[in-house]
């Protein structure tokens, strides 16, 4: 049995070490066919939806570093949402799922080695998404390079018109004489 043990803690620590995010969830009271409802849509966005032994999770985040604080909350029935990709969308599908069903309810969560409450994860699921996000940053990299170039092309520009205006004015007395 201790074999068995020390192989479902390597196995999960692997797990918990492969994604950059853990969330604890409460499932109490929720049916069979909301819970693989559950994992159907955590699926698209990379996460994936666990029930493990709260004993074993405490000993596998103990040795990934976990914050100590963790394991106050691994009590009664705990789901983990893990996933290698996109946070953001983990923690909305869990924000949006909740709204809908009002379970699970999100207990406590990990980033990156911090422990998050359920006011930071619930601010996660409302930042954008990643791909918005990047866009965003693309926008403020592309401004100066862009604004860089309107300024280096004003003085040119600038030229132009004047002499385009100084044609024009001269153009405008010699078609008054011929009318």
């Amino acid at each position: 049995m201790k074999a068995e043990k020390t192989l479902l803690i390597e196995d999960l620590l692997s797990r918990v070490n492969a994604s950059p995010f853990l969330f604890v969830v409460d499932y109490t009271g929720l049916k069979v066919d909301k819970f693989a409802e559950l994992r159907k849509r955590l699926a698209p966005v990379g996460a994936e939806l666990h029930v493990f032994k709260n004993t074993l999770v405490k000993k596998a985040a103990e040795r990934a570093g976990y914050p100590g604080d963790l394991g106050a909350h691994l009590v009664g029935q705990s789901a983990y949402v893990m996933g290698a990709q996109d946070v953001c969308a983990a923690a909305k599908v869990l924000k949006n799922f909740t709204a809908e069903f009002a379970k699970p309810t999100v207990k406590v969560g990990v980033l990156d080695g911090n422990l998050l409450d359920t006011n930071a994860i619930k601010a996660l699921a409302d930042l954008p998404s990643k791909e918005t996000l990047q866009a965003q940053l693309l926008g403020v990299l592309q401004a100066p390079a862009s604004k860089l170039v309107r300024l280096l092309n004003e003085p040119a520009a600038s030229l132009a018109r004047v002499l385009k205006a100084k044609g024009d004015a001269a153009g405008a007395p010699a078609e008054e004489a011929a009318a």
